[in-house]
């Protein structure tokens, strides 16, 4: 069987990993850098933090298209791991899966975010750009 693409990112985060885990995981927190800055409506986000629970955030861009993603939890292990399936509402047949791992380190967290089953190299290209600005914002949010 041929591999799908798939992608790791790293960053270290001013916050321990309960924060840290926090902002993955509570609606209030996580709407704070989600999404697309620039829009006047904010994201939403909905969880059932449970192993078969789901997840869903929604946002705008700034010519304010809507985009929703939402998946089921496969693995919760506070404070170091999620693990849960990704498909956005427009391509529903494409689902992959994310794992956010998160490690003590110095006086914050080493992140690693590894999303796997991309559809085409495209597809995770494209994931590539928005989990990096999405990480930036999450950076920013314990700086």
């Amino acid at each position: 069987m041929a591999s799908r693409p798939s992608l790791a990112l790293k960053r270290h985060l001013n916050a321990p990993p309960e924060k840290v885990y926090e902002a993955w995981t509570q609606p209030e927190k996580m709407i704070r850098w989600w999404g697309v800055m620039g829009h006047q409506r904010s994201p939403i986000a909905e969880t059932d933090l449970r192993v078969g629970g789901r997840f869903r955030v929604q946002f705008w861009t700034p010519d304010d298209e809507h985009h929703s993603v939402s998946g089921v939890y496969r693995e919760i292990a506070p404070p170091t791991k999620l693990v849960f399936s990704w498909a956005w509402q427009s391509t529903p047949e494409r689902e992959s899966q994310v794992t956010i791992d998160l490690k003590p380190d110095k006086d914050g967290t080493l992140l690693t975010l590894t999303h796997e089953q991309f559809f085409d190299e495209k597809a995770r290209d494209g994931h590539r750009g928005g989990w990096g600005r999405a990480l930036d914002k999450l950076e920013e949010l314990f700086a």
